[in-house]
């Protein structure tokens, strides 16, 4: 999984304080908007409409949430850990307290669904996940990331 060029430094956030999954998708667009370049209402009706269909939260505390939107150069990710866990619909009912979201231009497709597989098959890994829970800033976060990058292509 190649999360350099998913993720950049701006794209990355520690200890976010959120009380609820309402207050999410409006953080997560102004964040899109600050780092991307992104319209942050787009980013974040994309986001809403996706998860209408169904909770991305797929278990033990983390979600996936992903959208399509035009205008968008290359899948693009952004990652949050979350001060506190947040109640998500998650499939096992758990909060949830670690976000990877996945922007993706409408003509994705495979690119897509490539990121989706990748970002989750390794954040189900469990030392992985516990080691961005315990990460202290935004630096040591996405170091975090990008190391776990290298070490899964070793």
């Amino acid at each position: 999984m190649n999360l350099s060029s998913l993720l950049y430094p701006a794209t990355v956030r520690a200890h976010v304080q959120l009380d609820s999954k309402k207050a999410l998708f409006p953080f997560v667009g102004d964040l899109a908007s600050r780092s991307l370049g992104l319209d942050a209402g787009e980013v974040s009706e994309a986001l809403l409409e996706r998860e209408r269909l169904g909770s991305t939260g797929f278990g033990r505390g983390i979600a996936l949430p992903h959208a399509k939107m035009a205008d968008l150069g290359g899948v693009r990710g952004l990652f949050l850990q979350l001060a506190r866990p947040i109640d998500f619909n998650a499939v096992d009912g758990l909060p949830v307290d670690l976000l990877f979201i996945l922007l993706s231009p409408l003509d994705a497709g495979a690119d897509h669904l490539k990121a989706l597989a990748g970002v989750s098959r390794m954040l189900r890994n469990e030392a992985v996940a516990e080691r961005l829970r315990g990460a202290k800033n935004d630096e040591a976060l996405y170091a975090m990331l990008a190391d776990t990058e290298t070490r899964d292509a070793a």
